[in-house]
């Protein structure tokens, strides 16, 4: 370039150069700052239910602008983005024609909503290098409660809410075992690579951590929501990172340290056994009749459902189908909810088949981005899997933390996977020869 043309081109350059430097350095910086906020989400769930929501809008604020809304809308034509936005639209549809009050309607729908941040939660980790710092903060959140739960248990005096239970610093038991749950399995991985890769302090420091939340759900607080998603989890693992012979190892093991989990802790043992209990005196005495409420809640949701079978009863009607289905025959023939403990009926109790065909479409669409092999696909199988397990028994898509769990699961997990995935998907380029 000659010192004319310098003279008469710098200038413009410069400043084209310098405004480009500027919007990339403000793009880096906010999202790094979005990074930061999904790490101040995950670390506060275990905790909170009011910080995770003011950093989720925070956050949502801040990566907006981060967002190429063409490359965006290209990717929304994935079912795994489209279908969350979907099932909200169904929602929203849904007040239309349902039959249950206006406040019930609305509130209906804010189960549903956190659904949409999973497809920009998928667009954002596709992008970023820190989901996994995202991990690891829920992961160290989780280490934390499980060690402060068991300073509760000794002397319930710590509790930090005054509704916590013993061994229960924060929430409910069936949250804080949820929670433990897919940590302890999301470990199992890692910890099985260290040992093949012959790291024995990584391996024993992952092993230390799953015997943390393992030994707190035996001896101090457990959902038995939560022993049906282990049975599950178990057999995932097994299916998908060992050898037959390993598997029967797996088995083994796992009858082994049952027995010895059964044997050494009365807690455990009332747990299961109440359900028996649960079972035959629902009738007589409702506040122990958990298992009784649960047979009760779906046969009259079966006969709601039967009766607006393709569309529902439309968004927030459930509690309107139990006040039609009380009786008087017993306190829990008349007792009056407004979620069934069941995903699939609450889904078709509101949207009928029409709804519940969205619902598996969008865990399945969710379940194949986690097919490939690696860490983040782990991760992220573990959290649909639980998710589709617990919610046999429970609500735990609509639920908060549950829900949220899958949220980020999903979002994140999910965007470090398609990341790795296009990656691989990358030709790498022969080197020019001199």
């Amino acid at each position: 370039m000659t010192a004319e043309s310098a003279m008469w081109s710098g200038p413009a350059d410069q400043q084209g150069g310098s405004s480009r430097w500027q919007t990339w350095r403000n793009s880096a910086a906010l999202m790094r700052a979005a990074d930061l906020l999904a790490v101040l989400i995950a670390a506060s769930l275990p905790w909170s239910t009011t910080a995770p929501s003011i950093f989720v809008g925070l956050w949502l604020l801040v990566v907006t602008p981060t967002i190429d809304w063409r490359d965006y809308a290209r990717r929304l034509t994935r079912p795994a983005l489209a279908l969350p936005f979907a099932f909200m639209l169904l929602a929203l549809a849904g007040t239309l024609w349902s039959d249950g009050a206006w406040a019930d309607r609305l509130h209906a729908i804010k189960p549903v909503a956190k659904l949409v941040l999973i497809p920009p939660l998928l667009y954002h980790f596709s992008r970023s290098e820190r989901g996994l710092w995202v991990c690891l903060a829920f992961l160290a959140s989780c280490a934390l409660l499980a060690v402060f739960s068991w300073i509760v248990l000794l002397d319930p005096a710590w509790k930090i809410t005054a509704r916590a239970s013993a061994g229960v610093p924060v929430k409910n038991y069936i949250d804080q075992s949820q929670e433990f749950t897919f940590c302890a399995f999301a470990l199992a991985l890692p910890a099985l690579t260290f040992w093949r890769g012959g790291s024995i302090a990584a391996t024993a420091a992952c092993v230390a951590l799953i015997l943390l939340f393992a030994t707190n759900m035996v001896f101090v607080a457990a959902a038995r929501t939560a022993l049906l998603c282990i049975a599950v989890l178990l057999g995932l693992f097994a299916w998908r990172h060992l050898s037959r012979r390993a598997a029967l190892l797996l088995v083994a093991g796992t009858v082994a340290a049952s027995a010895l989990a059964w044997t050494t802790s009365p807690y455990l043992r009332q747990r299961v056994t109440d359900i028996s209990v649960e079972y035959r005196h629902g009738h007589e005495n409702i506040s122990r009749a958990s298992t009784a409420q649960r047979l009760t809640y779906w046969r009259k949701a079966i006969h709601g459902i039967a009766e607006a079978s393709l569309i529902g009863h439309g968004s927030g009607s459930i509690k309107r189908q139990f006040e039609r289905a009380a009786t008087s025959e017993s306190s829990l023939d008349a007792e009056v909810v407004n979620n069934p403990h069941n995903q699939t009926l609450n889904v078709a109790m509101q949207w009928g088949l029409l709804g519940v065909a969205l619902l598996y479409a969008m865990w399945i669409a969710h379940l194949r981005l986690f097919l490939d092999e690696g860490l983040a696909a782990w991760i992220g199988l573990v959290a649909v899997v639980q998710n589709i397990a617990s919610s046999l028994l429970n609500s735990h898509l609509f639920d908060f933390h549950e829900g949220w769990m899958y949220v980020l699961g999903v979002g994140i997990a999910g965007g470090m996977a398609l990341k790795a995935r296009a990656a691989a998907s990358v030709p790498i380029k022969p080197e020019r020869k001199l």
